[in-house]
């Protein structure tokens, strides 16, 4: 019990945030990740963990049986549910998607607001593993580990500073890189490229168009990177 609550004291220990200008940097950082096409590439498969891992969560919550995730090497990912193929939990689980990286970020934001960086970092181990037990493909498996890997070595053996920025801009990445793929997601539509996504399977399984879950993807995605700047941005700014 004692190791326990040393434990829960040192993921609860706050700590102060960097200073505004290493925030702002960071912000630059990763709008530059996401914005700039080469490194999109190599980035964008983070969002999609994210991505699928916000159908599965819901998938469980809604009680639908989840068969497994898989991810692949050209960023794209799915999520193997079962049960009725219409109502309500199939609608939120179809939600889910391009909401959550937009959503993990914003939850995100509000724990480094509040000084929660090791939290943020062991929460975020906790919801790889458990999507690593649901990943039925190699590449998958990889991913998830390699980006475990990361986060667990950078939680034991980073400075605390580090730690902080590293939070910081995966925080920023996550608010910024849950708009983009929704912008992709309506030219493909455009095209008639797309006609299995997410919001043309909402569009099947209610009477709304596809449309209008696009608008509500976005709505959503920019409602939290306004709460994220909100909440990661001192104001009156200082550079201090």
């Amino acid at each position: 019990m004692e190791a326990l609550n040393e434990v829960w004291v040192h993921l609860t220990t706050t700590r102060d945030a960097p200073p505004t200008w290493a925030i702002l940097v960071a912000a630059l950082v990763a709008l530059v990740a996401v914005g700039s096409a080469v490194s999109w590439r190599v980035s964008r498969g983070l969002i999609t963990i994210a991505h699928e891992g916000g159908h599965a969560l819901v998938a469980v919550l809604t009680r639908r049986k989840l068969q497994g995730i898989r991810l692949h090497s050209d960023t794209s990912g799915v999520t193997l549910t079962r049960g009725r193929p219409t109502g309500p939990g199939m609608i939120l689980t179809a939600l889910a998607g391009y909401v959550a990286p937009s959503l993990l970020g914003l939850g995100g934001a509000w724990l480094i607001s509040e000084g929660y960086v090791t939290l943020l970092l062991w929460a975020v181990l906790v919801l790889l593993a458990c999507m690593l037990l649901l990943i039925r493909n190699l590449f998958g498996v990889l991913s998830l580990v390699v980006t475990g890997g990361a986060v667990f070595a950078l939680s034991w053996f980073a400075a605390d500073e580090v730690q902080g920025i590293c939070a910081y801009l995966a925080v920023w990445f996550l608010l910024f890189g849950g708009v983009r793929p929704i912008m992709e997601l309506q030219r493909k539509r455009r095209r008639g490229r797309a006609p299995d996504s997410d919001a043309d399977q909402l569009a099947r399984l209610t009477v709304l168009p596809g449309g209008f879950y696009i608008l509500f993807f976005l709505l959503v995605a920019v409602a939290s990177l306004a709460g994220g700047v909100a909440l990661l941005v001192p104001l009156p700014l200082s550079f201090a």
